[in-house]
């Protein structure tokens, strides 16, 4: 199988962003007289819709008000990823030097995207081929968003390479037909055996399977 395009998750994949949204919730649930570890608030936030973290969270605390939760997470992200948020090791360059299409796929809304991939000079890079769950009304682990993507760069699915740090994003890209990465250190065990997915720790990994199936 030639792998013609590659899709990139945003969070966790190319910008490590998560643990500084999940350092956020904690703290405006801590405010809420809420603790909890901020490790447990990045294994239940990570590669699930935000309005699905909310819901889930206000499930198990009914005293939160969660449009106000959302509203203060959404009005402080953006100047905390805009200030603090850097690229994962090695994404910048892997991409610079890719010669072929690529595009971003992720959950989050468009402007949390731009903001994110602009910290780190690479929003220029995919200019035209940001996909938003919120702009499609289909969030990992659905299928769609990264058949949307595939559309965007204008190949087959099972053309495309997904690359994607959480296990709805694996999910994601299983159940469209592409080959996926499973990216970092994530526990992807429920996988092994699938046949296109693949493990990778790193940005050098990716290049190497990407030789590998082109």
């Amino acid at each position: 199988m030639t792998i013609a395009g590659l899709i990139f998750d945003c969070d966790g994949t190319l910008v490590d962003s998560e643990r500084l949204a999940a350092q956020l919730l904690q703290q405006l649930l801590t405010e809420q007289q809420i603790t909890l570890p901020v490790e447990e608030v990045l294994l239940r936030f990570r590669g699930i819709p935000f309005a699905q973290f909310i819901r889930e969270i206000c499930a198990q605390y009914p005293r939160l008000d969660g449009p106000q939760l959302a509203h203060q997470f959404r009005r402080l992200s953006l100047p905390l990823l805009r200030d603090q948020v850097e690229e994962m090791p090695g994404a910048v360059a892997f991409v610079r030097d890719l010669q072929l299409p690529i595009c971003v796929a992720s959950n989050g809304p468009r402007e949390k995207i731009e903001t994110s991939l602009g910290a780190v000079g690479l929003l220029e890079v995919f200019a035209g081929r940001i996909v938003s769950a919120y702009e499609v009304q289909a969030w990992k682990p659905s299928p769609e968003l990264i058949e949307h993507a595939a559309t965007l760069l204008g190949l087959p699915v099972e053309h495309c390479l997904l690359v994607d740090d959480s296990v709805p994003g694996v999910q994601a890209g299983i159940s469209a037909g592409a080959q996926v990465a499973g990216y970092g250190e994530t526990d992807f065990s429920e996988f092994a055996g699938v046949a296109n997915f693949h493990t990778v720790r790193d940005f050098a990994e990716v290049g190497r399977l990407l030789q590998r199936l082109s």
